[in-house]
């Protein structure tokens, strides 16, 4: 009698595959859970996305125009920044918005088991997988992925990826059957992936098809009107979740902030309320200057020798022609790099910046 007859063996093949297929789900459906509380937990995160500035207004118009559709979204913008908060923000306004959102740290996960994570693996793929595992892709099926940091992807990979957006399909490591997906993706980074193309680092045909609509998001010193606002968020999180009751900032902490260029953007001025809460006694809140950054610290590019006088020369050009030429104030290029004005018209001397010659005459 061969075991394929044998009625004792078939049986007890079924039951190890209904065990497979319950470990699995259960697999799932822990997943799933951690995957809706952590959604749960980023929903006040959203409101960080409010503020009046121009360039807040203009990410806000460009979620609401493609979060009903299922185009593929590339979101730019240095770290801290709140990237992930517009992906939610795309989903939750989206058709998907009952569906999960899976979110991927690129640059966290290394290269050997990336490719597992995103696409699963069968038993015995390789060592230590002892069973079969759904990879993120699975997981967020008829749902949305979220791939922060896509241009940290190694090259074996990114050809996967290019694979799903083109037909839909996965294969699990170490399988062979054809899978398909509905997923809607978003991708974030911190890079210029178009430079990462044309330095051979990252494939130009996977950055076309990432790069459908592409959402910048400002960093904070770009919008600092928005501080005060995001300043009196935190104050009310932090109070309620302390018990502290901090109502506002006192005239100099709010001046301070205001034209502090915030090299770690929105996610850094959370920090700083955060800290300020704990050691804050009465109802305002004051912000000890030392714990920000030095100019030197900021501004990397503007610190060192002979060596790096381009470079600086090429930061304080582009500083004062976002500003208009304009030097003082929150808005001024001063502020934007960090300086003293006095200091950065020493520097501007220094390199023969001439501000009537180099801007228009808006300059103040």
């Amino acid at each position: 009698m061969t075991v394929s007859s044998c009625p004792g063996c078939r049986e007890r093949d079924d039951r190890i595959k209904e065990l497979q297929g319950r470990i699995a789900e259960l697999d799932r459906f822990q997943r799933e859970t951690t995957y809706l509380r952590d959604q749960a937990k980023a929903e006040r995160g959203l409101r960080l996305l409010t503020g009046e500035s121009a360039e807040m207004k203009a990410v806000r118009l460009a979620i609401q125009q493609v979060a009903h559709l299922d185009s593929t979204v590339l979101i730019l913008g240095e770290t801290g920044t709140g990237k992930e908060l517009v992906a939610r923000a795309i989903h939750q306004l989206g058709p998907r918005r009952n569906r999960l959102l899976v979110s991927v740290s690129c640059a966290a996960l290394g290269s050997g088991v990336i490719a597992s994570e995103l696409f699963g693996h069968e038993q015995g793929a390789f060592t230590g997988a002892t069973r079969r595992r759904l990879g993120r892709f699975e997981l967020a099926n008829q749902g949305t992925i979220f791939l922060d940091e896509v241009g940290e992807l190694p090259a074996e990979t990114q050809v996967m990826l290019l694979r799903v957006l083109q037909e839909r399909i996965i294969e699990r490591v170490g399988g062979n059957e054809i899978i398909p997906v509905d997923v809607r993706v978003i991708a974030a980074t911190h890079q210029d992936l178009s430079v990462a193309t044309q330095r051979g680092k990252f494939r130009d045909d996977l950055f076309f098809r990432l790069n459908v609509f592409p959402i910048k998001v400002p960093p904070l010193r770009e919008r600092r009107d928005d501080i005060p606002d995001l300043i009196r968020h935190f104050l009310n999180h932090f109070s309620r979740r302390m018990g502290k009751p901090v109502t506002h900032a006192d005239s100099a902490t709010l001046k301070l902030l205001m034209g502090y260029s915030w090299p770690g953007n929105v996610r850094e001025l959370e920090n700083m309320i955060e800290r300020a809460m704990i050691v804050t006694a009465g109802d305002t809140l004051e912000v000890d200057p030392g714990w920000l950054k030095s100019p030197v610290a900021q501004n990397r590019v503007l610190k060192g020798g002979p060596q790096l006088t381009e470079l600086e020369r090429n930061a304080i050009l582009e500083a004062l022609q976002k500003s208009n030429g304009k030097i003082y104030g929150p808005q001024g290029a001063a502020a934007a790099l960090g300086l003293k004005p006095t200091t950065l018209y020493g520097k501007m001397r220094k390199h023969h910046i001439s501000k009537r010659s180099e801007f228009s005459s808006q300059s103040k």
